[in-house]
């Protein structure tokens, strides 16, 4: 009897798309980044914060990825991007599928666009294991998730372009072994770029909106 992989050929269809929209994201030069991280950490609030930088000099779309409600792309409409809501009902993670059909759904011209940012599901796990077509992944941490989340969940930080450590404000409310979680960043993702940020205050997010105008520059350079 021939056993037929069905896992696998559902993966290689996901690697198949996200290699497709890669190649629209060049053809558009469109930098695509995807935004990870636990929930609570901060990704919708440093979007929040950028919006007012980004508006004006850069054309810039969201997709939201929750399981459920608009929550997220509400807010970040509000502070003044277009937003686009993914819900995944059981699904912890996005995936390079759901990413077209929302692109095809909302009818989002590439074209028309400079930057594309894909704040996925919050989640240490399995957001890592996806492609999404992306240029380049920014995973989040902040300072009540512990010091020890990039030795913890290393496959999450172990390809990332940029971490980084939100609630820098709290350094010294919180026992928070700060060195120790660069430490680990270094094991992991030596050849990340790492900021220290604050949503609350604006601290360090001049410095990230900074680094990803650079990205913007050349963004078929930023995927290996």
């Amino acid at each position: 009897m021939k056993q037929i992989d069905v896992k696998q050929k559902v993966l290689n269809r996901h690697q198949e798309v996200a290699q497709q929209l890669c190649r629209r994201f060049d053809s558009a030069a469109v930098l695509a980044i995807n935004i990870m991280g636990s929930p609570g950490c901060g990704k919708t609030a440093l979007l929040e914060i950028a919006a007012s930088r980004l508006a004006d000099s850069c054309r810039t779309v969201v997709l939201e990825g929750d399981l459920q409600t608009d929550n997220d792309a509400q807010r970040v409409c509000a502070a003044g991007l277009r937003a686009y809501q993914i819900n995944t009902d059981s699904a912890c993670h996005l995936d390079a599928l759901m990413v077209e059909r929302s692109l095809k759904l909302n009818k989002i011209n590439l074209d028309d666009l400079d930057l594309l940012v894909i704040e996925n599901v919050g989640n240490l796990v399995c957001p890592a294991g996806f492609d999404l077509g992306e240029h380049c992944r920014i995973v989040m941490s902040s300072l009540p998730e512990g010091f020890d989340k990039p030795a913890k969940y290393p496959r999450m930080f172990y390809k990332a372009d940029c971490v980084l450590l939100n609630k820098i404000d709290l350094l010294g409310v919180l026992d928070f072994d700060k060195d120790a979680f660069w430490r680990f960043v270094e094991q992991v993702a030596p050849k990340a770029a790492r900021f220290e940020i604050s949503c609350k205050t604006g601290t360090g997010t001049d410095a990230w909106l900074d680094w990803l105008r650079q990205r913007k520059r050349s963004p078929s350079e930023t995927r290996d």
